[in-house]
């Protein structure tokens, strides 16, 4: 099946610039040109963007409502990075496809002023809910044409963390029924149906299962040793590109502080970090710049590095899903990855939970015999 078997224009289809839809894009993309609600579940990697994006802007497109100053479709993210990946995906089309349309991105960590002034006129607005709230009641921007509504990462925007913002945000646009909702996410939750009207329910299990992507490996390590195995595993295992899970700020400066005295190229993302200094972090890590990127969850849920060869998970997730969608930033397009999790005694009956949450079993390797004397 090609992208013009779903009915995506030939202008739409050398813009994207794939040879062949994912089987997210196929299922997701006809109902979302119907004008349909659609739930889509995939596994992260799976080309979920462009499942919605691509339809999006065509129906944008034919419904030649580029005059209008107020945003016709909102994509509501957990994260500024995703938010910016988003809106730049979104962009990208825009300026192959010579169209009249606008996307803007709106998020914290930076002035609001410049994002004030690009909502002059916008059709297509990606936001992180905290700060869209922030310019609703500043009247820089209004909600009431919003004629598609996206939750990416959708679990994530539902649950506890933003039910109070997102509950705002959808009294401000129009009705259900009166509008189109697309919820993506790479996790089910029984929360997402009730978002929806008559949904067409996308869900692509096979593709969830990546075992012959994502390889496992768990160490057993104490809590003294966890640092100097991991500069071990790095060092030891010539490792170039590695994404290093942590709970916390803290833990991820302690992490950065302790891998950049011991000669590693490190940097750092976390929610106290500026955006700037989190764009500029990010960037070096993709181009190979920087070998280690350190970084709380914030990096779990949609950023896209390309044949990222190695996660690690020096600290675990509280959330099975979040062990999910950080494992699920390597073994993407194809290219295979190691997930490797550094678990401490404290850790293990938790390690045990996210494995049988996931159905699978990863087996623990001792570390006590691995000599870390000079790391």
């Amino acid at each position: 099946m090609t992208f013009s078997d779903l009915g995506l224009s030939p202008a739409l289809i050398e813009a994207c610039g794939f040879a062949d839809p994912t089987p997210i894009q196929r299922e997701a993309i006809p109902p979302v040109l119907e004008g349909r609600d659609v739930l889509g579940i995939a596994r992260t990697g799976s080309g979920k963007t462009a499942g919605y994006v691509l339809p999006i802007l065509q129906r944008l497109q034919a419904a030649a409502i580029s005059e209008h100053r107020e945003p016709v479709v909102l994509v509501l993210v957990p994260t500024r990075e995703l938010a910016d990946q988003v809106s730049h995906v979104v962009k990208k089309y825009l300026v192959a496809l010579g169209a009249g349309l606008r996307c803007c991105a709106v998020f914290g960590g930076v002035s609001i002023n410049p994002q004030m002034q690009a909502l002059g006129k916008v059709d297509l607005l990606v936001a992180t809910p905290g700060r869209l709230l922030d310019l609703v009641r500043k009247n820089a921007v209004r909600l009431s044409s919003v004629a598609t509504l996206v939750l990416d990462e959708a679990d994530k925007m539902l649950n506890l963390g933003f039910k109070e913002e997102i509950d705002q945000i959808l009294a401000l646009l129009p009705p259900r029924e009166k509008r189109q909702t697309l919820l993506f996410s790479a996790t089910a939750s029984s929360e997402l149906t009730s978002q929806l009207r008559d949904p067409v329910v996308v869900e692509i299990v096979e593709e969830e299962k990546k075992g012959e992507l994502i390889r496992q490996i768990a160490y057993a390590v104490t809590e003294e040793r966890k640092g100097p195995l991991l500069r071990y595993l790095i060092k030891h295992g010539n490792l170039q590109q590695v994404l290093v899970f942590v709970s916390s700020t803290l833990a991820a400066d302690r992490v950065l502080n302790k891998l950049s005295k011991n000669g590693i190229s490190a940097a750092v993302v976390h929610s106290k970090v500026s955006q700037g200094a989190r764009r500029e972090s990010l960037a070096s890590f993709k181009s190979g710049e920087t070998r280690v990127l350190v970084a709380t969850d914030l990096l779990s849920r949609g950023i896209d590095i390309q044949e990222l060869p190695c996660v690690i998970n020096y600290e675990l997730p509280r959330s099975p899903k979040d062990y999910i969608h950080r494992i699920g930033r390597t073994g993407r397009a194809d290219s295979p990855g190691d997930a490797i999790s550094l678990i401490t005694p404290d850790e293990r009956h938790h390690f045990k939970i996210i494995q049988k949450k996931m159905g699978e079993r990863v087996e623990l390797i001792e570390s006590a015999e691995v000599n870390l004397q000079g790391y």
